[in-house]
């Protein structure tokens, strides 16, 4: 990799992460010089701690859901529990191959990577652990976040997602505190994988932000699936005896024991050790640094994408704004990222998948009498052929004489890739004829997209 010779660059970036990443590639691209310091692995939380080895992990708790059916559909198959030791061997040699791809494009790239922490010294200048100062009239900061245990006595008994890529088996008994998507996700998996699962939620549904009607139906779905659902359950304090971990609310109930504890119930940015405040770098309450629509910081020159920020944490949002923004300094362009219709899934059993305004957003800003609402229930044919309760729930929101689609939302089989394609069709201000007059591709759930009436 890429050693320094020379401390003035064009940009620095500050984290290694899909943010940082992308707007390094794509700031040397336009020719700059470029200075990335990230003291971990390359890839930040998505790459290694996230979404794909959680992606790997879910595509495993399909092929277990997929062999549970087997001997229903008359296959002569003995279903039987992961090897997880063996299934980790094959998705860190996954992430293996994109840290070797990523310091290959870095070396090609003529990027200087310091696997180092930094801190501002100046609004130009930025310090590194080993005493190297390095300055550039732009920065980047892309530092990303960590999940967090509530302030609860007994919090350190539970698990953070972080810690749940190093189990090497599935716990027989798993209590999951949130109703997020790391909750909600974890939830789907673990049970497909042969714990048994439980969620405590502190409100009253799970996936808030999301349309409420699907998340009622993937609540069902989960409740099918064994999955046992305690709502409005305000977790006060974690509790361990001899038959295991046990969490206590508010009200005094206490559960079960449990042989493990993952808490999902929020993260924080990493801002610590950056010194803001010492070139006065404004953030919000919660650690995050502020930007404005360009992903300006109120400092001059520097900016941030990402978990550091209080837009959406999702990792495409982070590259998509990285490269934007690269564009734009060292490429003339002009074009901003806007956070409206960004298109998202949840990897639950089944995955949920969004685009564009929820029914009560919708009718919030448009008005009741504006708004249409169409939906189509059923069960996929797979679940259907083998008398599987699972079922799915589309939906579509629209708005005006001219029905046009405002609000995509899908809960079923395959929606983390059917979505994709209607989200570009969103985008581009689609109506409700356009979609009746689409010829089907059938038998498929993403047929249902197109003869709702």
């Amino acid at each position: 990799m890429s050693t320094p010779t020379t401390t003035e660059y064009d940009l620095i970036v500050i984290g290694g992460g899909s943010g940082g990443l992308a707007g390094a590639f794509r700031a040397a691209e336009h020719g700059a010089r470029v200075a990335l310091l990230e003291p971990n692995l390359l890839g930040g939380t998505c790459v290694n701690v996230g979404c794909v080895p959680k992606k790997a992990m879910w595509l495993a708790a399909e092929v277990a859901g997929k062999l549970a059916m087997a001997p229903t559909l008359g296959f002569d198959v003995r279903p039987g529990a992961l090897d997880w030791p063996e299934f980790i061997v094959h998705r860190e040699r996954y992430i293996a191959n994109i840290h070797a791809s990523y310091r290959k494009r870095l070396d090609a790239a003529g990027i200087v990577v310091m696997p180092s922490h930094a801190h501002f010294i100046d609004s130009c200048t930025v310090g590194c652990g080993n005493g190297t100062q390095l300055r550039a009239p732009r920065i980047l900061i892309a530092t990303g976040g960590h999940p967090v245990r509530p302030p609860i006595p007994g919090a350190e008994l539970g698990a953070v997602s972080d810690d749940f890529f190093q189990w090497r088996a599935a716990p027989p008994r798993v209590a999951i505190v949130g109703a997020g998507y790391i909750a909600v996700e974890m939830a789907g998996l673990l049970q497909a994988l042969g714990s048994r699962v439980e969620l405590f939620v502190r409100g009253s549904r799970l996936l808030k932000g999301f349309d409420h009607e699907l998340a009622e139906q993937l609540a069902e779905d989960y409740r099918q699936a064994g999955i046992h659902l305690h709502c409005d359950y305000d977790v006060a304090a974690v509790e361990k005896d001899d038959a295991g971990i046990r969490v206590r609310s508010r009200k005094g109930e206490i559960s079960e024991p449990f042989d493990a504890l993952l808490f999902a119930t929020g993260r924080a940015p990493n801002s610590e050790r950056l010194q803001l405040d010492r070139v006065g770098i404004a953030t919000d309450v919660g650690g995050h640094v502020a930007v404005d629509e360009r992903h300006a910081t109120n400092v001059e020159g520097i900016y941030a994408v990402g978990d550091i920020t209080p837009n959406p944490p999702l990792t495409p949002v982070a590259i998509a704004a990285a490269r934007r923004l690269m564009d734009r300094l060292f490429g003339g362009a002009s074009a901003l990222l806007y956070p409206r219709n960004i298109p998202t899934v949840v990897f639950s059993h089944p995955p949920i998948g969004q685009v564009g305004l929820t029914e009560v957003e919708a009718r919030e800003v448009h008005g009741d009498a504006a708004v249409q609402v169409y939906r189509a229930g059923f069960r996929p044919m797979l679940h259907a052929l083998a008398d599987s309760p699972q079922r799915s729930l589309f939906k579509l929101v629209c708005v005006g004489e001219d029905r046009r689609v405002i609000g995509i939302h899908l809960l079923g089989e395959a929606v983390d890739e059917i979505l994709q394609g209607f989200a570009v069709a969103l985008k581009r201000g689609i109506t409700l004829d356009d979609l009746r007059d689409t010829v089907a591709i059938h038998p498929t759930s993403a047929e249902e997209v197109v003869l709702m009436r």
